[in-house]
């Protein structure tokens, strides 16, 4: 198992036999390429910006965040298998091949979400993705108004914090949600890998227009994942840094626990991350996740 799942204490999880099996989760990036390690887990794929309907990524964003959360790690022997191999994914992508999209898109994956999640048990909606506009970080947004609809349907919504910290008011949308959980990493600044482009950053920090603290959790900011892989021969897997990391992480950890406890409600769990989170200095909002506290393993 690499580094960032053992900082989280993935290992106890999965030596007790839990691994996300039966649960749905949603990931609203720029599509899932067929990797090896992903071909037994996607449930559905949903292109909301053409035709193309069978699995595709033209960026690798999504694909390396499906892989943290899902992937079964098969071409490396499972030792970069996802936070929870078991688990099943529903692909919808809502960003191009530069790893940029508008509300309309995202809005328009949501929908497709609130339609459908029922059909594959889908609990938990990964949102890689974010805007600064003024006009989109506010709860009065149409964006923030279908994520909040979505929760208070009871799905999870998991949201990167962004990379735009460490000042105040940088967390992006939809993470400014007051009732959704945003992610962010404790390491900065690094190297962060926005599709098409490497710059240093800091993960996205509150307070955000409505004085809501944000974001909640944090989680290891660089991960090996899945890599699309056009040829044979090439690279596998491929490391990626940014809260576009965390979040599935977090992700990935709350099917684990929907998988043990699957009557918790989106409200409980998010206590659960709050009560057992480690917390330090360094680490905004509840503390760093920990997932061996979070199942109530140790």
């Amino acid at each position: 198992m690499q580094e960032a799942f053992l900082r989280v204490h993935a290992r106890e999880a999965h030596l007790a036999g839990f691994s996300g099996h039966g649960i749905g989760v949603a990931v609203l990036d720029t599509g899932i390429f067929p990797h090896v390690d992903l071909k037994n887990r996607l449930a559905v794929f949903q292109n909301m910006l053409g035709s193309r309907r069978y699995p595709f990524d033209d960026c690798g964003h999504g694909t390396h965040v499906a892989g943290i959360i899902g992937g079964d790690g098969r071409q490396s022997g499972g030792y970069y298998r996802g936070i929870a191999p078991g688990c099943h994914l529903a692909g919808i992508k809502v960003l191009d091949n530069s790893g940029d999209g508008n509300a309309d898109d995202m809005i328009a994956g949501l929908q497709w979400i609130q339609e459908h999640y029922r059909r594959y048990n889908i609990r938990i909606v990964n949102i890689s993705a974010g805007a600064q506009k003024k006009s989109m970080c506010t709860e009065a947004s149409e964006m923030i108004r279908k994520v909040e609809a979505l929760w208070d349907e009871g799905l999870v919504i998991v949201a990167a914090a962004g990379n735009d910290g460490p000042g105040e008011g940088t967390v992006t949308a939809p993470g400014v949600s007051r009732k959704i959980i945003t992610v962010g990493c404790p390491d900065g600044p690094l190297p962060a890998t926005v599709p098409g482009k490497v710059r240093e950053h800091h993960s996205g920090r509150g307070p955000t227009a409505e004085c809501i603290m944000k974001p909640e959790v944090v989680a290891p900011g660089t991960v090996i994942s899945c890599r699309v892989c056009p040829r044979p021969g090439t690279p596998s897997y491929i490391s990626k840094s940014g809260t576009s990391m965390a979040a599935p992480i977090v992700s990935g950890a709350i099917a684990l626990l929907l998988e043990k406890e699957p009557e918790l409600t989106n409200v409980q769990i998010k206590l659960r991350l709050r009560e057992s989170c480690i917390k330090k200095e360094a680490y905004p909002g509840w503390g760093m996740l920990h997932i061996g506290r979070l199942l109530a393993l140790e």
